[in-house]
């Protein structure tokens, strides 16, 4: 594990986000760099696309999560 450098103000909005997230500040931080380097690597695909291919690689089904959400 290493540490990253990152803006007071980004810093403050990880600390935000991971509290409606319900994820810690590291946690939150490891979603948003896993979820922007999947969108650069696949720019065709949404960023809903691209949740719902970890969902469904992760075991979840995203269709029935969403209804939950909701």
């Amino acid at each position: 594990m290493g540490i990253v450098n990152i803006e007071d103000e980004l810093h403050e909005q990880l600390r935000k986000a991971s509290k409606v997230s319900c994820r810690s500040i590291n946690a939150q931080a490891a979603f948003w760099i896993r979820v922007g380097m999947l969108c650069e690597m696949n720019p065709q695909m949404s960023f809903q696309d691209i949740v719902a291919r970890q969902l469904r690689e992760a075991g979840v089904d995203p269709a029935l999560a969403g209804a939950m959400a909701g």
